[in-house]
């Protein structure tokens, strides 16, 4: 059965990022550290890390299916033209990594997000809004207009979250004519 997408956007120009401040502030002040794996080193040991944060995460995304292995993650995420450590924010508690999200940049001149996930054990907490904002802000910086998305229609919480954010449905072109 075909799958019908949530595809959202994001217009970067018009994101009201301190909107989201008070969220930022208050995961720094429990504790939470923000990163990227260009900061953390983009070294095989933490790509590694990613794959298992990534893996963990990707659990709970509906129809998601087996995970790809740690080779064909390295293949398909990582090991390629689109990806960029600046692009990957890592939450950190204590020096556990409790959360991620990935960020590319495309040919086109937007950007999108690839993957967020937060550790089941830290979900709650502000800390995927924290790190879509610092992704929005990576994105705005490379200076890409839009940040894009798409979930499985199951996934109700990170397309609310998503939508919170202000991202809108985005419809591709020729689309419901």
């Amino acid at each position: 059965m075909a799958v019908d997408w949530v595809r959202l956007k994001l217009d970067l120009d018009a994101f009201d990022r301190e909107r989201f401040e008070p969220v930022l502030r208050r995961c720094r002040r429990d504790g939470i550290t923000f990163t990227t794996m260009a900061q953390a080193g983009d070294t095989p040991r933490h790509r590694r890390a990613l794959y298992e944060l990534n893996k963990t995460c990707s659990a709970d995304i509906p129809g998601r299916g087996p995970f790809h292995t740690y080779e064909e993650y390295l293949a398909e995420r990582v090991e390629t033209p689109l990806y960029d450590p600046r692009g990957v924010v890592l939450a950190v508690d204590g020096g556990t990594w409790a959360g991620m999200a990935a960020t590319t940049l495309r040919p086109e001149g937007h950007a999108f997000s690839e993957m967020t996930g937060v550790l089941r054990s830290h979900r709650g907490r502000g800390i995927a809004v924290a790190m879509k904002v610092l992704a929005a802000d990576f994105a705005r910086a490379a200076g890409a207009r839009e940040l894009r998305t798409l979930h499985h229609p199951g996934n109700a919480p990170v397309i609310a979250l998503n939508r919170r954010l202000g991202f809108t449905d985005d419809v591709p072109a020729g689309a419901g004519a």
